[in-house]
């Protein structure tokens, strides 16, 4: 039975989904290297928490006992007796078929390690490991205490019993997990990058201002969000290094970054959380 959660990385992702398993009723365990890091979770949580009592959808009381549920750490070992973990960190496969190894050898052999990855292939991330039969994908959307998807990559050694306890997972945490295959970029960013990366083309090539662009896809396409808004929502790094999985792993020019993009990335243009991408932030 799962009771002890841990999340390893407090950035975006991290925090919101150590968010949503406390609110759950999980005790949730949120790990990062960076004490800063960890404090602007928690700041970020709280604030988070305090929209949803302000708008009737939590009560006071069961605002502060997911509070209590949270604890933060910059120690990978506070997840030793973790009964379930979410890597949640930079979107590197070095970084994490390392995290893995280091995961593997701490924790209990029936821990499930769970990854955040928006585009890494789960086979490789599950190799690094004694355990691929207990490792899949567990790529939730941002916001994460908002958005009610959550994509459920099945590696190839990934067993029937790992992913129905992360079904069940979701389904406790109020979301749908819908199951994808391990191809680079899963079925989420298989569709939406290479659309996003059409749309930097079409700012480089002037088919079109940022704005003009936006407009259409949101009043012709009915989007919410235009496809240059929502980029720099994600992080442009972060649109990159998943186009480059796309590139690399299917071996199709499609998907080749788009220039513009790669010098904005270089330029330090990541989008909203560097105040500039290819709008302005305060």
């Amino acid at each position: 039975m799962i009771k002890i959660v841990g999340v390893v990385g407090a950035g975006t992702m991290g925090h919101g989904i150590a968010q949503v398993f406390a609110q759950a009723g999980f005790d949730v365990r949120l790990v990062d290297i960076s004490r800063p890091m960890l404090d602007r979770a928690e700041t970020q949580i709280r604030a988070s928490l305090a929209k949803f009592v302000e708008k009737g959808k939590l009560s006071v009381s069961d605002r502060d006992s997911a509070l209590g549920r949270l604890r933060m750490s910059t120690a990978l070992e506070d997840l030793v007796d973790a009964d379930y973990i979410v890597e949640a960190i930079v979107e590197n496969a070095d970084a994490k078929r390392d995290l893995f190894k280091r995961l593997d050898g701490m924790t209990a052999p029936e821990t499930i390690l769970a990854s955040n990855t928006s585009s890494i292939s789960i086979t490789l991330i599950g190799a690094a490991t004694s355990r691929p039969d207990r490792v899949l994908g567990m790529h939730f959307m941002n916001p994460v205490p908002l958005m009610t998807l959550v994509e459920l990559i099945r590696g190839q050694a990934t067993s029937d019993a790992t992913m129905g306890a992360a079904t069940d997972l979701c389904r406790s945490l109020g979301k749908n997990g819908v199951e994808a295959a391990d191809y680079p970029g899963f079925i989420s960013n298989r569709i939406l990058l290479p659309m996003l990366n059409e749309a930097f083309y079409a700012v480089m090539e002037g088919v079109g201002t940022p704005e003009a662009i936006d407009a259409v896809m949101k009043g012709g396409m009915n989007h919410p969000m235009g496809p240059l808004a929502l980029a720099d929502f994600i992080g442009l790094d972060i649109c990159l290094a998943i186009l480059n999985v796309l590139h690399e792993g299917l071996g199709d020019p499609k998907y080749r970054p788009c220039p513009l993009l790669k010098r904005m990335v270089a330029a330090g243009y990541l989008g909203r959380k560097s105040g500039r991408g290819f709008y302005e932030y305060a």
